[in-house]
This record gives structure tokens, C-alpha cells and sequence, in this order.
């Protein structure tokens, strides 16, 4: 992997260490970005009705986590080169904010192309603040707990993927899909309030340039990061986007055993993402090929044993455990392959992962309007598959 240079990744001399805000300020960040996380996949507990409100169909409704994703994919790198000055708290103050507006304009919008408003103000805090936020834990605590804290921020990141559908359609069911939103709004009003009391000023002591991240793209490790990355992501949210719709029409479940058998998966993401995390220090790529190999099993025998609730629950255990490690595994990865480069490490993570949420729940889309919900979880089957085989390819190469 060829050297990065220092002077590009430093804009200046480190300035002296601000006081830490210690664990409290490392749980309000993770608390941050757990309400970010919910807040992007909350429409797909939903889709089905928001859509029938709006009267429009399964695949548009998607655009709700389509334009996300590609907006924060822009924003990552935009926001944190533009905002490499200002103060870091400030900062994650402010994309807090943009979120609570965003949760409650969704809850209040009139029509469809107001709640896609709102999609793009979620974007833009998706990039900035997950950017900028999945680098500080070395700045709210001690050097040796920098770790230990890193892995508590980037908890939330399964936390809120595996339960935010669940809750998403356990408050939809009792109460209406506008209540989600607002209920969410709510949450980060609170995690804002958090972070003005707990966290300390951050003063910028390292600035991220464009050839920092042109360097890290030319080299072997991040490229490879990004292409499993973006084969298990693509399958992933091009399939489980649209598992609603293939709840209720191939397995015939109802409200009510819909949202129990998303709070089963989301718990089994919780397994999963504690799995992950216990082996991903030593082995981050064969955690992600194994979780890879799990979710293209789970989506291709969905379709065959998918149509009795038995199947159909024990596959979605299956997905929720192996989605549960990716994440972690993945930015563990792009830490790993860029040590000299945290921040802009986070931001390739953010960029590629959020992009690829996008592209997943597009053409899942497209494909579930023109052919049936089996199929799209045949397709995130064989893409899933693609990425165990270029694991495979790359270690063959690397032997």
C-alpha cells in the first residue's frame, strides 16, 4: 500500500488536546448517529403506507431511501472538506438539527414530494455527521479507551439498521406512519440537547483534503473495501428494502406478524452485530465474507420455503444475524487499510456504504415493479454471492 503523505493528511501541526467530554459525550455521539441510522431506514417498515397514502406505488415510495443514500454519498466528502475548520461539536450540532426539522417536515408533509424533501435534509446529515462523528472517540477519551470507544459509536450503526424497521412498523401499526417520523423527531431533539451538554468543544486538528482521499483510492486494501462493500450493501438494501412487500404478498403475513417477524430479525441483528464485533478485530474480511455467504443462503431460499411463516422467520434470523456484523466489519476494514487516515477512512466508508443503500433500494425498486418480490430476493441472492466469490478471488491472488 503505498505511504500517504503526512503533509496531506495534516493541514496543520495537531493543536493541544481539548478537554475530553469522556464516555457521556462518546454516547451522545453514538446516540447521534443511531438516530441517523433509524431515521434513513425507517420508510421501509413503512412503505407500504406511506405509498398508499400518497397513492403511489411500491418502487416510488422507495425513492424514500433511495435519495439519501446518493445525497449523504455527495455530502461525505463535501461537507467534511468545507467544514474542515470549524469547530467538530458545533458541527454535529448543527446536522442534528437539520434532522430533527427533517423527521417532523416527513410527519407533517402534505404530499409525497414534501417527504422527499425531507429525504434530502437527511441526506445531508448522514454525510456530515456520520463523517465527522466515527473519528472522534480518540478525542472524548483517554488514547487507551480509544478503542473501546470507536466500537461503542459504531454500535449504533447496526443498532439502528436492525431496529428501526421493527419499530418503524410497530409504531406505524399503532399509531400511523406519520407518528414514526415524529416520534423520531422527537428522539433527535433530545440526542441535540445531549451533544451541546456533554460534548466538548473540538477545535479541527486535522483537515481532509481531496488528495488525501485520491491517495487512499489508489490504494489495494480500500479498493477492495469498496467493491465488498458495495456487492454485500447492494444486496442487501436492494432486498430488504422491499421484504414488507414480500412479507405480505408471498408469505401472506399480517400487520401484526410482519412487525414481530422484523423485531425477531432486528434482534437477531443485535446476535450479530456482538459476533461480529467480538471477531472482527483479528478477522474483519472473513467476517464479512461469512455474513456475505449467510445473506445470499437467507434471500435465495426465501422465495422456495418463504410462503410459510416457519421459512420465512428462520431465513430472516439467518439475514439479521449476518447484516448484524457488516458494518462494523466493513469500516473496520477501511480503518484498518487507512491507520494513517482516520477521518478521511470514515468518509470513504460513509460515501460508498450510503451510495450503495441507494443503488440497492433503485433498482430493487425498479426490479419489484416490473417482475414480483421473489425475484428481488433472488437478485440480492446472486449479488451477495458475487461478493463471496471475489473475496474468494482476492485471496487466491494474495496467496
Amino acid at each position: 500500500m503505498p505511504a500517504l503523505d503526512p503533509a496531506s493528511v495534516h493541514e496543520r501541526p495537531p493543536l493541544p488536546r481539548p478537554p475530553r467530554g469522556g464516555w457521556a459525550a462518546v454516547v451522545a455521539v453514538a446516540l447521534g448517529i443511531f438516530a441517523i441510522v433509524t431515521t434513513e431506514i425507517l420508510p421501509i417498515g413503512l412503505l407500504t403506507s406511506i405509498g398508499a397514502d400518497f397513492t403511489v406505488s411500491d418502487g416510488v415510495a422507495g425513492l424514500m431511501m433511495t435519495m439519501p443514500g446518493f445525497l449523504a454519498a455527495v455530502a461525505a466528502p463535501l461537507v467534511t472538506t468545507a467544514t474542515a475548520r470549524f469547530d467538530r461539536r458545533l458541527m454535529l450540532c448543527a446536522f442534528t438539527l437539520l434532522l430533527a426539522v427533517a423527521n417532523f417536515l416527513a410527519a407533517a408533509a402534505p404530499g409525497y414530494g414534501l417527504v422527499l424533501v425531507s429525504r434530502v435534509l437527511v441526506g445531508i446529515t448522514i454525510g456530515g455527521f456520520w463523517s465527522i462523528g466515527a473519528g472522534l472517540a480518540e478525542r472524548l477519551v483517554p488514547p487507551e479507551s480509544a478503542g473501546r470507544a470507536t466500537a461503542v459509536i459504531f454500535s449504533a450503526v447496526p443498532l439502528g439498521s436492525v431496529l428501526g424497521v421493527p419499530a418503524g412498523t410497530l409504531i406505524g401499526d399503532l399509531a400511523g406512519w406519520r407518528t414514526g417520523f415524529t416520534v423520531m423527531g422527537i428522539l433527535t431533539a433530545g440526542v441535540l440537547v445531549m451533544l451541546l451538554r456533554l460534548v466538548p468543544p473540538l477545535p479541527p486538528v486535522r483537515a481532509t483534503r481531496p488528495s488525501v482521499l485520491s491517495a487512499l483510492l489508489r490504494t489495494t486494501g480500500i479498493r477492495l473495501a469498496l467493491l465488498l462493500t458495495f456487492l454485500v450493501v447492494l444486496a442487501h438494501f436492494g432486498a430488504y428494502t422491499y421484504v414488507t412487500p414480500f412479507l405480505e404478498r408471498v408469505t401472506h403475513a399480517g400487520g401484526g406478524t410482519i412487525t414481530a417477524f422484523l423485531l425477531l430479525y432486528g434482534a437477531a441483528g443485535i446476535l450479530g452485530n456482538w459476533l461480529g464485533g467480538a471477531w472482527v478485530v483479528r478477522r474483519p474480511r472473513t467476517v464479512l465474507g461469512v455474513a456475505a455467504g449467510l445473506i445470499a443462503a437467507a434471500t435465495l431460499l426465501l422465495p422456495a420455503l418463504g410462503s410459510w411463516d416457519a421459512g420465512a422467520v428462520t431465513l430472516l434470523l439467518v439475514w439479521g444475524v449476518a447484516y448484524g456484523a457488516v458494518p462494523v466489519a466493513s469500516q473496520t476494514w477501511f480503518s484498518r487499510a487507512a491507520p494513517d487516515a482516520p477521518e478521511a477512512a470514515s468518509v470513504l466508508f460513509t460515501a460508498s456504504f450510503q451510495a450503495t443503500i441507494s443503488t440497492g433500494a433503485l433498482l430493487g425498486g425498479v426490479a419489484l415493479d416490473r417482475t414480483s418480490p421473489s425475484a428481488v430476493m433472488l437478485l440480492g441472492g446472486c449479488t451477495a454471492l458475487l461478493a463471496v466469490l471475489a473475496l474468494g478471488a482476492a485471496r487466491a491472488t494474495e496467496g
